[in-house]
């Protein structure tokens, strides 16, 4: 608390009527001294207690966006790998596009296999093809090369696939290749 400073007080005067001090009571000014303590101190408290609750509103902030990093990264951690597994598949796909007429089935059935088998590992990894034929185009999920008319198609509609595109986790690793419909 306050330590009690010593005033220099004048004895107090009485006025006419004994009712009416014309300095004030020691006593009230001590009142008035706690008082003012009480409300510092009830301020204080309270802005000690504003200060705890946005504390803690940080703390769970941070963890919480610690805990959507923590999960992103296990979620796209591998989108690099995988980035780097698409030309593979490309390629096995070019093999088995220009196969010659002399390849035997063998070969052709090996070429598949390997095919299939990096698929089937892409899809444990979440990755899905974007095999965009008959749909309307779409810029998030394909890349126009060049427009072609087709009188059996609608306008702005997927015309020929070049290249598959390829989705991770719903977001768009590679895009679609295509061509598409202009009338």
């Amino acid at each position: 608390m306050s330590k009690k400073t010593k005033h220099n007080k004048k004895p107090k005067e009485e006025a006419i009527d004994d009712s009416i001090e014309l300095e004030n009571d020691p006593i009230e000014d001590d009142e008035s001294l706690d008082e003012d303590n009480e409300v510092n101190s009830d301020t204080r408290i309270e802005e000690l207690e504003s200060a705890l609750l946005r504390s803690n509103a940080d703390l769970d902030n941070a963890i919480k966006r610690s805990i959507l990093e923590v999960e992103r990264a296990h979620k796209y951690g591998v989108e690099k790998l995988l980035n780097e597994l698409l030309p593979v598949i490309d390629n096995l796909e070019h093999a088995l596009s220009n196969l010659s007429e002399n390849s035997s089935t063998e070969d052709k059935e090996g070429i598949e296999l390997t095919l299939k088998s990096f698929e089937s590992a892409l899809d444990k990894f979440g990755m899905i093809p974007i095999y965009p034929v008959n749909e309307d185009f779409n810029p998030e999920k394909h890349e126009a090369v060049t427009m072609t008319k087709d009188k059996n198609k609608k306008d702005n509609q997927v015309g020929e696939v070049f290249q598959r595109g390829w989705a991770l986790h719903q977001r768009v690793i590679r895009p679609a290749r295509v061509t598409v419909i202009k009338n």
